[in-house]
């Protein structure tokens, strides 16, 4: 495997998070949802410094004889990725800029900088100044040989050059001054005539008052620098003590984190980065130029002014026609299994279940996997009222699910304190698994429903991530699942091994690699043989090298990628029958679907797994086999419309220009609108 052709990993997130940018810069996109996307390409790009690029950073400083286990060059990837975001960033402000900025006007809506005001609104941004942001704006003047002030994680400062009145000749002197973002908003109306909206951004109502703070200075000028910091925890499989505390203490700790990197105006003069980078006692790898304006996820919170026509137009969550509203859904699952598939189908269906089973007489047990949930959730709330009506209720949080550590640490101490037994993570392993189990009493005898899920029991992120889930009461099913919780629960392999779940750190990999086999051995019997993968990252060599062999054999691959990908297609002897292609829209694609010919007796499998390596070998996850034909359909039937995307699809391929899928048809097929509407037509039929 030591040959295989790759991409490297943090290469193809960059291109990846490319294709996020491409919304921001597609006219076709309404020009506030444009808006939206530089804000998620910003959101991306700081959490990928804050845990990629400090990880590769950490990696240059190991040894020798680390870094000859390496399967790249630390320095050189790290040098890529910075050229690759200076390119990307420069394109990100000629977007902002020459683009978005011009259309805001054309819709009355002006975003003035302190040159720009009139009279009353520099009256207004004095008042601001004075009466919201004196209290919290801090400046200091920077003195070298001093102890240098620090720089709290993400926030905003100015960077200021100044000298003295008295001595108008006298040598450069600097400061800091910060922008408080984190106590007021970042976008203040200012005083508008009845035909226009204007803004100003806070950053430039402390430039506009900053003289006020520095008496006896002149002002030279004024620059915008953020500091991002190491947020990994870097708690291991070696960690064998407390996990809970250990996390909790290391939490202490994120916001104090090395750098991992400093980025300022581009139009900086060179004196005053160096003095920076001198008195951050920074290096030449941290400092990354970039437009005027940092954090510019704070875009998400960019007033519409009620302007409904620049955004997306809504696409009312539908009701899933059995589930919505059951009074007993029971009765509906164990006729039939369910499939729904978020946020096209309302996520109340899955509500609606877990508040029915809390209150339910006959059902005894509730059993549930939290990974990332909602700040306020009714479904962990239900579990709650469960345990007021009897119910025993046990939850595994896991409580590596990383930014959402803290908040997990909280729901499961709200759990316990009302009665729920809490399971938290155990050194070595990470539960991904998206499962609840509930155990009914049906005619004197106990019957298991289960919930297997693509995506996080969270009602927030179901309104825009796409994820499929199945509810279930088919054995075959619920005892696996049932034998995934008591692994969880008292840490001991399951007996009987797994037969029709493929579970991570169990069957997951060797039972992927059969399927893929099969595949293989059909091509070279010169029977038709295919896959058609639909993950969210693929970056594990394993599979790729069986993917790869696959296509040597003449096995017919079509990938649907939304993020990483390793594998390089259409290279000739080793992935000529391979196509990728990614899917970007107003909704995340996220959810995980693998179809195998099998020799025309399909199999289609639905997954919490991506194909990375950690998911593979290191995590719980799990892979369901969907068993009903119907269901099968229309999985195949909504897979189908998304190979044959021609307005959102991206090509992937060697040479990643991420250029867009035409076809050569008058007829658009965008897989989200098409999605819904196939779910509408069914709904209206119901």
């Amino acid at each position: 495997m030591d040959n295989l052709p790759l991409i490297h990993r943090d290469i193809s997130w960059l291109s990846f998070n490319y294709r996020v940018l491409q919304e921001a810069k597609d006219p076709a996109v309404p020009l506030l949802e444009r808006l939206k996307f530089l804000a998620i390409y910003s959101s991306n790009l700081d959490e990928f410094f804050r845990i990629r690029v400090a990880g590769i950073r950490k990696l240059k400083k190991v040894g020798k004889k680390t870094k000859a286990q390496l399967d790249f060059d630390p320095s050189a990837v790290l040098k890529e990725v910075h050229r690759i975001v200076n390119l990307q960033q420069e394109e990100f402000s000629k977007i902002y800029e020459q683009q978005i900025v011009p259309e805001l006007r054309k819709h009355h809506i002006h975003i003035l900088r302190r040159l720009d005001l009139n009279e009353e609104q520099k009256v207004f941004v004095e008042n601001y100044f004075h009466n919201n942001l004196l209290p919290f704006v801090m400046p200091v003047l920077l003195v070298k040989r001093r102890i240098r002030p620090f720089l709290a994680n993400a926030n905003l400062y100015l960077a200021i050059h100044l000298r003295q009145k008295k001595k108008p000749l006298s040598e450069s002197e600097y400061a800091l001054v910060k922008i408080p973002t984190d106590q007021l908003p970042r976008f203040i109306k200012l005083p508008s005539s009845s035909d226009r909206q204007n803004l100003i951004l806070l950053d430039d109502i402390v430039r506009h008052s900053v003289s006020w703070l520095f008496p006896g200075y002149d002002i030279q000028d004024t620059y915008s620098i953020k500091l991002t910091r190491d947020a990994e925890l870097y708690i291991d499989d070696e960690y064998s003590g407390d996990l809970v505390q250990k996390i909790k203490s290391s939490l202490q700790k994120r916001q104090v984190g090395p750098a991992s990197r400093f980025v300022f105006d581009r139009d900086m003069p060179g004196h005053l980065v160096n003095y920076l980078q001198d008195t951050f006692d920074l290096g030449k790898n941290d400092m990354l130029p970039e437009g005027r304006y940092h954090n510019n996820f704070d875009f998400f919170k960019f007033p519409d002014f009620g302007m409904t026509h620049l955004k997306y137009k809504p696409l009312p969550p539908l009701h899933h026609p059995g589930l919505h509203d059951a009074e007993n859904p029971f009765d509906v699952i164990r006729k039939k299994d369910q499939l729904l598939h978020f946020p096209y189908h309302s996520y109340h269906s899955v509500v609606n279940f877990f508040e029915k089973a809390a209150e339910d007489p006959a059902v005894t047990h509730i059993k549930v996997i939290q990974y990332r949930v909602a700040r306020h959730s009714r479904i962990l709330e239900s579990l709650i009222n469960a345990v007021t009506h009897g119910k025993q209720v046990s939850a595994f949080v896991e409580i590596k699910a990383r930014f959402d550590e803290a908040a997990n640490l909280e729901w499961g101490e709200k759990l316990e304190k009302a009665g729920v037994r809490v399971h938290y993570s155990f050194p070595g392993v990470k539960v991904h698994s998206k499962l609840a189990l509930v155990r009914r009493i049906e005619n004197e005898q106990p019957v298991l429903y289960s919930y297997l899920g693509t995506g996080n029991f969270h009602e927030e992120t179901a309104k825009v991530y796409s994820d499929f889930g199945i509810f279930t009461a088919d054995q075959r099913l619920t005892t696996e699942v049932s034998n995934v919780f008591s692994f969880l629960e008292n840490i001991i392999p399951p007996k009987q091994e797994f037969e029709h779940l493929l579970v991570g750190k169990f069957n997951l990999r060797p039972a992927l690699y059969r399927l893929i086999d099969n595949e293989i051995a059909a091509a070279k019997r010169k029977r038709p043989a295919k896959m058609i993968l639909k993950i969210n990252s693929l970056e594990d060599k394993g599979i790729i090298a069986k993917l790869y062999e696959a296509s040597q054999a003449g096995v017919k691959i079509q990938l649907i990628i939304r993020g990483i990908c390793c594998l390089v297609p259409g290279l000739k002897r080793f992935s000529e029958n391979i196509e990728v292609i990614s899917i970007v829209d107003r909704f995340l694609e996220h959810s995980r679907v693998l179809l195998f010919y099998n020799g025309g007796d399909e199999r289609i499998f639905l997954s919490s797994a991506d194909w990375m390596e950690r998911n593979l070998s290191y995590r719980i996850e799990t892979t369901f086999p969907v068993y009903d034909p119907d269901l099968k359909s229309e999985i195949k039937a909504l897979l189908d419309l998304q190979l044959n995307d021609n307005v959102k699809a991206r090509i992937i391929d060697r040479y990643d220009k991420n250029e867009y899928r035409r076809a050569n048809t008058d007829i658009p097929v965008r897989t989200q609108l098409e999605t819904y509407f196939y779910f509408k037509r069914k709904s209206d039929k119901a």
